[in-house]
C-alpha cells in the first residue's frame, strides 16, 4: 500500500487482529476478506455455503493469508452464538466486524411484496446486523477498541423500485443502527462505519426484475472497489473513523426501463398495464 507521503507500507498493518466478514463467498464479502487478510488479519469467512466459503479460504491461504470457513445462517441466533463461540475459543475476540451479507426482494413493490419476503429481507440487512454486533460489542467495550463495518446501500439515501421497498428500508435501518453506535460508543474506543455503495456488478444484480446487461455492469462499481474502501477504513489508525462512506460508480446509468419494469413484477394479472 503506497501512503499520502508515497511511502510504501509492508501491508501488514492488521497483523494480529481477528476479522469476521459475513457474506464472504462472493462478491464484496469475498474481496473485503482477501483484502485484510492481505494486510495480516485473521479472517472468518461466514456465508450460508461452506464450499464457497473453502474456496475463498484457499485463495487467502495460496496467497500468504489466514483465513477460517464457518458456514452460517447469519438470521438464526444460534447459528450467530455457535460461530462467536467458535471464534473466542480458537482464534480470540473479534477486532473487526464486517457486516456485509446482504439480500434482496425479488418483488421489489410493495402493492405486491408478499409479507415473508418483507420479513426475510429485514432479517439479512437489518436483524441480522444487530445480531452480530450485539454479539462482538461487549468484547469491544471491554477493551476500549474495536470496529464494526456495515455495508449499507445508496438505497438507504435513494430509495427506489432497484433495491425495492424492503431492501430500501432496511438499508435505512443499518445506516441509523451504525450512526447510534458512532454517537453512543465513540468515547468507549469503538469505530462504527457504515459504507453506502451504488449500483456495483455482484451476484444480487442477477435476481434484479431486470438484470443488467454486462454492458451495463461495465461502468458500475466492482467488488473490489468496495473492498479497497472498508480497507482504508479498517486500516487507518484507530483514533480516525470514517463514519460514512459513499462509494458510487462515476457514471451515472439510465435506469427508466430497470424501474418500469420492476414496478410490475408480482403484480395480479388484471392489475397489469394493457398492451
Amino acid at each position: 500500500m503506497t501512503t499520502l507521503d508515497g511511502k510504501t507500507s509492508a501491508g501488514k498493518g492488521l497483523a494480529g487482529k481477528i476479522a469476521l466478514v459475513t457474506g464472504a463467498g462472493s462478491g464484496m464479502g469475498l474481496e473485503t476478506a482477501r483484502a485484510l487478510a492481505g494486510d495480516g488479519a485473521t479472517v472468518v469467512l461466514v456465508g450460508r455455503r461452506q464450499d464457497a466459503l473453502d474456496a475463498v479460504r484457499t485463495a487467502i491461504a495460496a496467497d500468504g493469508g489466514t483465513a477460517h470457513a464457518r458456514a452460517a445462517d447469519i438470521t438464526d441466533g444460534a447459528d450467530v452464538e455457535r460461530v462467536i463461540d467458535w471464534v473466542h475459543r480458537e482464534l480470540g475476540p473479534v477486532d473487526i466486524l464486517i457486516n456485509n451479507a446482504g439480500s434482496a426482494s425479488t418483488v421489489p413493490n410493495p402493492l405486491w411484496m408478499p409479507m415473508d419476503e418483507w420479513r426475510q429481507v429485514l432479517e439479512v440487512n437489518l436483524t441480522a446486523v444487530f445480531r452480530l454486533t450485539q454479539a462482538v460489542l461487549p468484547d469491544m467495550l471491554d477493551r476500549q477498541t474495536g470496529t464494526v463495518v456495515t455495508v449499507s446501500s445508496l438505497a438507504a439515501v435513494t430509495p427506489n423500485l432497484l433495491g425495492g421497498a424492503a431492501y430500501g428500508a432496511a438499508k435505512a435501518g443499518v445506516r441509523n443502527f451504525m450512526s447510534f453506535l458512532h454517537t453512543t460508543f465513540r468515547n468507549q474506543g469503538l469505530r462504527a462505519i457504515t459504507v453506502l455503495p451504488g449500483e456495483a456488478d455482484t451476484p444480487i444484480l442477477d435476481s434484479r426484475s431486470r438484470p443488467p446487461t454486462p454492458a451495463e455492469r461495465a461502468n458500475m462499481l466492482q467488488p473490489e472497489d468496495v473492498a479497497d474502501a472498508i480497507r482504508l477504513a479498517v486500516t487507518l489508525p484507530q483514533r480516525i473513523a470514517l463514519q460514512e462512506i459513499v462509494v458510487a460508480p462515476t457514471r451515472q446509468r439510465d435506469v427508466s426501463l430497470d424501474l418500469d419494469v420492476a414496478r410490475w413484477v408480482g403484480a395480479p394479472e388484471n392489475k397489469l398495464p394493457q398492451a
